[in-house]
C-alpha cells in the first residue's frame, strides 16, 4: 500500500549518521570559556550528494508544483537556509551575510554539480559564530549589570538587521544576557545561583551544538530546498525516516521507556505500561542509563554524553533479543552504585498517541446528558502490516469504531470527536473514519498535477454511530483532520466547534530514496513530497482558508503567524466541481439557536472572560517587540501579572473548596502559593517538578471541551423537544446503525 499522507509539516528528528571532521580537530569544550575555540568542520558525504540529486529529480519532475532547480529556486533556498540558521539575526554579522550573498544563486549548482561544499561552508561559519556568541555570553556572567537604567531589549528580531560589526554584536548579547539575569533575579535567585544557572544553560546550549553531525547539516539544507518548493515537502534523513514510520504505525521494538537528556545522561521519563521495562520492576522514572550492551549480560558501551537518539538506537532492536543496561538509579549520586538490568525487547505500542474515550456528564435542568468524547491525536495506520494482510494492523478507524461500540453500550446521548492539535496522518484513515458516521458516500476529492480528479470513498461504509455528534477543532487541526471535519460539515452530519483549522489542503506521499538507489541499508533517507491537492465534496478546499467552525471560540492565533496562510509559498485557494453526494441532515436552524445559547453561557463564564482578557493582552504584547531591562519596571509588570493569576486561582479555589475536605480543594490552595515564575527554562527544573507540572496541566479544567459538551447537550435538548428540528438534523441516518466490525 502506498504511504499516502496528509500531515502537517512534521518536526524532523535529528539524524545520527555520517559525521566527519577535519583531521586532528576536536569538539570545543565549553567548560573553559576563555580557551581557544575548536570547531568541527563538517563535510558532505557521498551518499548525501546522491540523495540531493535524487531529491532534485523528484521535485523538478513529479511534484504537484514541479519547479525547476534554477537561480530563482537557489535564491529562495538561500533565504530559507539562512533563516533556519539564524532566524533572529543574533549570530551572523552583516559582513558574513555579504560574503554569503555570492552564493545566493549558486545553491542550485551545488546540488546539480554534486558539490555541496557551499552550504556546508555556510553552516561551518554559523557553528563558529554560535560558539563565539555563547562563549562571550559566559564571559559576561562575571560582569555587574545596572538594572536601574532605562533600556530595552528587542527580543523579536526577525526583521531587524544583522549587527554591523563585532561591537554591535557584543552590545546585543550584553542585552540578551542581562535579560536572562534579570528574569532570575526577579524570581528571587541570588547572584551566585544566577551565575551558576546561566553558566550551565549556555554550556548546555554549546554542548548540543557539539553533538551535531554531518547528517544534521545536510537535512537542514535539503529541507530549505524542499520547503522552498512547497511548505509540506520535506527531506527525511535515515533516522528521521525511521522515527516517522514509528509515529505512523504507533509501534516499535524496544524496552518501552521514554528517555530524556538530563545532565548529559539518558534519563527515564516514562515507562510504557506492560512493556519489558515496566514489567521488570527494576527500572523507575528518574533512573539514568549510562551504558548499553547487545545481548544478555553483554559488555556495555559507555553512553554518557551521547546524543539521545544515538542511545535510543542502541536500545532499540529486534523483538525477542536481549539488551543489557548499565543504570545509575534515580536516588544515587554521580558516584553512586550502578545496577545492571537485562531486558528482552518486545513490540511496544505507543498508546499515548492512540484514540481514547471518556464520558462527560452535563446537567441541564433536571436532565443529565452523557457526552461521549473520543480524543484522536493523529490519523495513524501501520502501512506495512496492512500491506502484509495482518488482520490486526494498527488503525485509527478500527480503534475509534471499537470505542464507539463501547460508548453505545454505555448509552451516551451524543459523541464528540476531539481533533485539537491533530496534524493529520493517513488519507485512508481520514476517509474510513468519516464513513463510520456517513456511510458509503464520497468523502474527499483529489486532484493530481495533471488535473485529474479522483473521488475517495470507503467501499464498506458501515455506519458505527448514527446519533448526534460534533467535532472539536483548533488551529492545530490540519489535513486529515480537515478532511474529516469538512465532510461532516458538508453532509450536515454534525456540528463543527472551536477555532478555524490550519488550512492545509495537500496530499503527500513518502518516497524511499534507499529503494530508488537499491540500497540494502538505510543511508539516503526519504522524501515526503506533495503529489495532489484535496477538495471537499462541495467542491471547495480547505487550502489556506481551513474549515470554519459552525460555532467559533475566541482564539490567540493570528492567521499571519500560524497556519497555511503564514507560508509565503503556499498553494492558492481554488474550487472544482462538487462530488455527487447527498446531505444526511440540515443543522442550519439548530445552529442559530445553539449559537445564542453558547453566547449567553460564555458571557457568564469567568473562564471564558479570562481567555478573552489573555487574548487582548497577548495581542498588545505582540506589538511591543521589546522588553524593559529596568528592574523596577519589570517587577511592576511581574507583580501585576501574578496578582491577576492569584485572583484567578483564588476564584477557582473558592469553587473547588465548597467541600472543604476534598482533595481538589487542597490542590487548589496549594496552587495559590506556588504560581510565581521561577525564571527557569526547560529541563532546568527537576524531573519530578517537570512531571508534576505536566500532570497539573492535564488535570486543569478544559473549558473548551466542557463548552463543546454543553453545546451538544443543548442540541440534544432541542432535538427531544422540537419535532421539526429532530426531523431536520438526521433524517437519513435513522435505523441504519450497525455494529462496527
Amino acid at each position: 500500500m502506498k504511504k499516502t499522507l496528509i500531515s502537517i509539516a512534521l518536526g524532523l528528528v535529528i539524524s545520527t549518521h555520517f559525521a566527519t571532521a577535519q583531521p586532528n580537530s576536536q569538539p570545543a569544550t565549553p567548560a573553559n570559556p576563555k580557551a581557544p575555540l575548536l570547531v568541527t568542520e563538517f563535510r558532505p558525504q557521498p551518499q548525501q550528494i546522491q540523495a540531493a540529486n535524487m531529491t532534485a529529480e523528484f521535485l523538478t519532475r513529479f511534484h504537484y508544483k514541479a519547479t525547476p532547480l534554477d537561480d530563482e529556486m537557489s535564491a529562495k533556498t538561500f533565504d530559507r537556509y539562512l533563516k533556519s540558521l539564524d532566524p533572529d539575526h543574533v549570530f551572523f554579522l552583516q559582513s558574513d551575510i555579504d560574503v554569503f550573498n555570492s552564493a545566493r544563486t549558486r545553491l542550485d549548482d551545488a546540488i546539480l554539480n554534486q558539490d555541496l561544499s557551499v552550504p556546508f561552508a555556510m553552516f561551518n561559519l554559523y557553528q563558529k559564530r554560535f560558539k563565539e556568541r555563547l562563549t562571550y555570553a559566559r564571559e559576561l556572567l562575571d560582569s555587574e549589570f545596572d538594572f536601574t537604567v532605562n533600556e530595552g531589549y528587542k527580543y523579536q528580531r526577525e526583521k531587524e538587521p544583522w549587527p554591523k560589526d563585532e561591537v554591535a554584536m557584543r552590545e546585543l548579547w550584553r542585552q540578551r544576557v542581562k535579560n536572562d539575569w534579570l528574569r532570575l533575579k526577579i524570581a528571587g535567585k541570588e547572584k551566585e545561583a544566577i551565575r551558576t544557572t546561566l553558566s550551565k544553560r549556555y554550556e548546555t546550549t554549546m554542548t548540543r551544538m557539539n553533538k551535531l553531525k554531518s547528517e544534521d547539516v545536510f537535512q537542514l539544507f535539503m529541507n530549505s530546498y524542499a520547503m522552498s518548493v512547497e511548505p509540506h515537502t520535506n527531506y527525511l534523513g535515515p533516522k528521521a525516516a525511521e522515527d516517522f514510520d514509528i509515529a505512523m504505525r504507533l509501534s516499535m521494538s524496544g524496552i518501552g521507556a521514554t528517555l530524556q537528556d538530563r545532565d548529559e545522561m539518558a534519563t527515564i521519563r516514562e515507562l510504557v505500561p506492560g512493556s519489558p521495562a515496566a514489567l521488570s520492576g527494576k527500572l523507575k522514572v528518574g533512573d539514568r542509563i549510562v551504558g548499553v550492551g547487545q545481548g544478555a549480560n553483554a559488555p556495555t558501551v559507555d553512553v554518557m554524553g551521547w546524543r539521545l537518539d544515538d542511545v535510543v538506537a542502541l536500545i532499540r532492536g529486534q523483538k525477542d533479543t536481549s539488551v543489557t543496561l548499565d543504570v545509575l538509579p534515580a536516588d544515587a549520586g554521580p558516584d553512586g552504585k550502578h545496577v545492571t538490568v537485562v531486558l528482552v525487547r518486545n513490540k511496544i505500542t505507543l498508546e499515548q498517541q492512540a484514540a481514547k474515550k471518556s464520558i462527560m456528564e452535563v446537567k441541564s435542568g433536571d436532565a443529565t446528558r452523557r457526552i461521549g468524547v473520543i480524543a484522536l491525536p493523529t490519523f495513524y495506520q501501520d502501512f506495512d502490516a496492512r500491506r502484509r494482510g495482518d488482520k490486526d494492523f494498527k488503525s485509527a478507524t478500527r480503534d475509534v469504531a471499537r470505542l464507539l461500540g463501547e460508548l453505545k453500550k454505555e448509552k451516551v446521548d451524543s459523541v464528540l470527536i476531539d481533533l485539537r492539535d491533530n496534524g493529520g496522518g493517513s488519507l485512508n484513515e481520514a476517509v474510513e473514519l468519516t464513513s463510520l458516521f456517513i456511510g458509503k458516500g464520497p468523502v474527499v476529492q483529489q486532484k493530481n498535477a495533471q488535473g485529474r480528479v479522483h473521488v475517495e470513498r470507503d467501499g464498506a461504509g458501515v455506519i458505527a454511530w448514527d446519533g448526534p455528534m460534533g467535532v472539536l477543532i483548533n488551529r492545530g487541526s490540519a489535513s486529515a483532520s480537515e478532511i474529516f471535519a469538512a465532510a461532516i460539515q458538508d453532509y450536515g452530519r454534525g456540528l463543527i466547534i472551536g477555532e478555524n483549522s490550519f488550512g492545509k489542503g495537500t496530499v503527500q506521499t513518502v518516497i524511499s530514496l534507499d529503494q530508488m538507489a537499491r540500497s540494502d541499508k538505510p543511508q539516503y533517507g526519504d522524501l515526503k513530497m506533495t503529489v495532489a491537492q484535496f477538495f471537499r465534496v462541495n467542491g471547495g478546499t480547505t487550502q489556506l482558508r481551513g474549515v470554519t467552525p459552525d460555532i467559533a471560540y475566541p482564539s490567540f492565533v493570528d492567521a499571519d503567524t500560524y497556519g497555511e496562510s503564514a507560508y509565503e509559498n503556499a498553494l492558492p485557494w481554488v474550487q472544482i466541481k462538487p462530488a455527487d453526494y447527498q446531505t444526511v441532515g440540515n443543522l442550519k436552524d439548530v445552529q442559530g439557536m445553539l449559537q445564542v445559547r453558547h453566547e449567553m453561557r460564555i458571557s457568564k463564564d469567568k473562564e471564558f472572560q479570562f481567555i478573552k482578557e489573555d487574548i487582548a493582552e497577548y495581542k498588545q504584547q505582540k506589538e511591543k517587540k521589546e522588553i524593559s531591562l529596568n528592574e523596577a519596571e519589570r517587577r511592576a509588570e511581574r507583580d501585576a501579572r501574578e496578582k491577576k493569576i492569584k485572583e484567578r486561582e483564588a476564584y477557582r479555589a473558592s469553587l473547588d473548596c465548597k467541600e472543604k475536605s476534598s482533595e481538589k480543594c487542597l490542590k487548589a490552595k496549594s496552587k495559590l502559593n506556588n504560581n510565581q515564575d521561577d525564571g527557569l527554562q526547560g529541563n532546568e527544573r527537576s524531573l519530578a517538578a517537570e512531571l508534576a507540572e505536566e500532570k497539573a496541566n492535564k488535570e486543569a479544567k478544559d473549558v473548551f471541551l466542557l463548552e463543546a459538551a454543553n453545546i451538544l447537550s443543548d442540541e440534544i435538548e432541542l432535538i427531544k423537544t422540537n419535532k421539526k428540528i429532530a426531523a431536520e438534523v438526521m433524517p437519513k441516518l435513522a435505523g441504519k446503525t450497525k455494529e462496527a466490525q
